[in-house]
């Protein structure tokens, strides 16, 4: 468990970053130029007098470093965590000494320390995260305690109330840590779902070629059935003629046997083909569960496996279409229930004219109260395998993947904790799928 939960990690740090030069050079020019408009403003247009060569001193010197850094790296240059992390440090420093000359925490403007720390959250791992918000935290101290006066009218001076600043000070750490969270919190998840998206797309591929290679099988054994069997005709009627022959009549039986071998190779072959053929691309609901249970079968401490038909309204056996989706999702299902059964597995189908409904229930400890509500999001991992076959830690990313994969066909999943009809004290957990038939019925073959 250790294990995955760093390489999760792993994989949502690379998903979530780095980030190219271009965007924090492109945020920075904007800070500048929205910084050099209201110094302007407040100097010449509201008359208010301030230090303007040194405001004008601090902005220029982001102006600068913006544009040493276009002029030094491409602007496709993808930052590493550190390197993104001392650009926005600069950017909180920059900022803290600008409302230093300007008023401190008396200048409404300091909510805007407000704005890297969240950038920062977005982008950057957690560590980073915290020492930037840190220092934004720390430099927001120091303003309220240091600073130049605000800019005001000629001859007054505004005075703000020590307990107003403190509570400004309290709402800016505040607003810092608040944002910062939440900026790292949705980016996390984020990065999860595209992580659990992406693979989700793997594993479809991956089924879809696997679909096709069978159907390929199936198709090249019903063209070459035919030269084989003219062929195997031909070798026969050679046989007879050489029978004078001893060495030729040998090897016209020979060429009979291997033509034999090559039919019987291309008939298991067309057996298995799945795809690319009307016939093999339609199964009943009955062969459809127990192709999905196949690698739950096949293993030999599996728990025990029993399936179950339940027609309603005597509804005749619906025909499906075969689909890589359905049989990956439902496969994936019923090996977690095998993994964490005691001893049985439950699979049933129920349908009538117009639904189909197929549940897995295994009479294992069920869910836990703490996991059943977050059951199909990306890397949930929640009970521990306590079947005969222990080959699981928890629910994680196949599960979000079959969920995924079966909502795709217009299936509906539910998952929850369901009595045993022999056991009813007992609740092991079931995961349950329903169809609209008209989403998955196979066409008639014209």
């Amino acid at each position: 468990m250790p294990h995955a939960l760093a390489d999760s990690k792993a994989a949502l740090n690379a998903l979530r970053g780095p980030v190219r030069l271009r965007t924090l050079t492109a945020l920075r020019w904007l800070a500048v130029g929205g910084q050099t408009s209201a110094i302007l403003l407040v100097h010449f247009a509201l008359g208010y007098p301030t230090p303007l060569g040194l405001c004008l001193g601090a902005i220029a010197a982001s102006a600068w470093l913006n544009l040493f850094t276009v002029l030094r790296f491409s602007p496709q240059r993808i930052l590493s965590d550190r390197e993104a992390a001392a650009y926005i440090a600069f950017d909180i420093v920059q900022l803290c000494v600008l409302l230093f000359l300007t008023g401190g925490l008396q200048n409404p403007f300091a909510a805007l320390i407000i704005a890297p720390v969240t950038i920062a959250a977005s982008i950057l791992p957690l560590r980073l995260t915290v020492l930037l918000a840190a220092l934004a935290i720390a430099g927001i101290s120091l303003l309220a305690q240091f600073h130049m006066p605000i800019p005001w009218t000629p001859g007054e001076t505004l005075k703000l109330a020590p307990t107003f600043i403190a509570g400004v000070w309290v709402a800016l750490s505040f607003s810092v840590a608040f944002f910062a969270a939440y900026a790292h919190r949705v980016a996390a998840e984020s990065a999860q779902m595209r992580s659990a998206l992406a693979a989700t797309q793997l594993v479809l591929a991956r089924e879809e070629r696997l679909a096709a290679l069978g159907g390929l099988a199936a198709a090249a054994a019903h063209e070459l059935g035919t030269p084989l069997a003219t062929i195997q005709v031909t070798a026969r009627e050679m046989e007879r003629d050489l029978a004078d022959n001893e060495d030729l009549r040998e090897d016209a039986s020979l060429l009979v046997s291997q033509a034999r071998r090559c039919r019987d190779i291309l008939g298991r072959l067309s057996h298995h083909g799945d795809a690319g053929d009307a016939v093999h691309d339609r199964l009943d609901v009955d062969a459809l569960i127990k192709e999905a249970a196949a690698p739950v079968l096949d293993e030999p401490d599996a728990a025990e496996i029993q399936f179950d038909l339940e027609p309603t309204d005597d509804a005749p056996p619906p025909v499906l279409r075969r689909r890589p989706e359905i049989i990956f999702g439902l496969r994936n299902f019923i090996e977690n229930a095998g993994s964490f059964a005691a001893s049985r597995v439950r699979i049933a189908a129920a349908w009538d004219k117009e639904n189909l409904q197929i549940t897995v229930h295994d009479d294992g400890p069920g869910f836990s109260p703490e996991i059943l509500m977050r059951l199909g999001e990306p890397y949930v991992s929640g009970r521990a395998s306590q079947g005969p076959l222990r080959r699981k830690s928890g629910m994680g990313l196949g599960f979000f993947i079959a969920k995924t994969l079966l909502e795709a066909t217009g299936a509906e999943v539910s998952f929850d904790n369901w009595p045993w009809e022999d056991q009813p004290n007992r609740h092991g957990a079931r995961v349950a799928v329903n169809w609209s038939l008209s989403d998955v019925s196979a066409a008639p073959i014209p």
